[in-house]
């Protein structure tokens, strides 16, 4: 289920015109892939009590679950001036990002608005832009404790997963001779 939400995400990035950077989207649905190959993995292992495809299904999504869990406190975590700061860092790396920033969001510039620079929003022609980095700021808190707040919640299901698929794998297979574990 969250990997075809990534990757329908990152297909209505790109169609709507949100996202013109191929890396972003292209990793969007990679990851989506991934986590798709992987339930597909566990799916074929419980279905066929296969034990060694149960066993790389547990391991695997016990490291995409620390992955996961760690990234979303990292969200949750971050105060005001990092968030500030790490905003300020992902401006200056990225050229395609900050273009389609500041055709979105209708502004120049990061803290100030240049008229020297150049710029691919509307209200560059008349001179009377606002810088970008008030109005990104306004919503990356609250962009932030929801990514955070999804992906914990995403991160304790992969536990479950986790316990269920090592609960699972231990338990007799029917078809199989009755009194032997496998």
């Amino acid at each position: 289920l969250v990997s075809l939400l990534l990757i329908g995400i990152a297909a209505w990035g790109i169609g709507f015109g949100l996202i013109s950077s191929f890396r972003v989207v292209g990793v969007a649905i990679a990851v989506g892939i991934f986590l798709f190959l992987i339930a597909l993995v566990g799916l074929i292992g419980a279905v066929k009590h296969h034990q060694v495809l149960l066993f790389f299904y547990m391991i695997i999504l016990l490291l995409v679950f620390i992955v996961q869990f760690s990234v979303s406190c990292a969200c949750l975590a971050l105060n005001k001036e990092q968030q500030s700061q790490l905003l300020e860092v992902g401006w200056n790396n990225t050229n395609s990002a900050r273009t389609d920033i500041e055709r979105n969001l209708n502004c120049c510039g990061f803290r100030v608005f240049d008229p020297n620079e150049t710029c691919s929003s509307d209200c560059f022609r008349s001179r009377q832009c606002q810088p970008c980095a008030p109005i990104i700021e306004e919503y990356s808190g609250m962009v932030l404790r929801f990514v955070g707040g999804i992906g914990l919640f995403f991160s304790f299901t992969e536990i479950l997963g986790v316990w269920l698929t090592y609960r699972y794998r231990n338990q007799k297979d029917p078809r199989a001779n009755p009194s032997a574990f496998l």
